[in-house]
């Protein structure tokens, strides 16, 4: 399916919001106060959080609205690629610290089940 994901779904927020006015007008309240320009973290850094978040948490229309911010924040592609390194290392330190994890709960759990 090549239209899964679509720039245009983004067309469809205010109708959305409309659905569930109370709860979405709160999340994009929080949502412009977490972008907002006068906060002590720049719009820049802003921008390559967000793109870094966005990698991350794979989402496709995260990613089309932070790279386009973060192009008019004067984001560089270099930074935008050591955003994405950084991101995948962060990524893949979070699947280490889980397997830690899961080796903790797989020995727990081996031994409640001994008698």
């Amino acid at each position: 399916m090549t239209d899964y994901q679509s720039p245009d779904d983004l067309k469809s927020i205010p109708a959305f919001v409309a659905l569930a006015p109370v709860e979405a007008n709160a999340f994009l309240a929080f949502n412009h106060a977490v972008e907002r320009q006068d906060g002590l973290i720049p719009p820049k850094y802003r921008e390559l959080i967000s793109l870094a978040v966005a990698l991350t948490t794979q989402c496709a229309y995260c990613l089309d609205v932070h790279t386009a911010q973060a192009a008019k924040a004067g984001v560089t592609r270099e930074e935008v690629a050591e955003a994405a390194l950084i991101a995948a290392a962060v990524r893949a330190g979070g699947t280490l610290g889980h397997a830690l994890l899961a080796q903790r709960l797989f020995e727990r759990s081996r031994g409640a089940g001994e008698t």
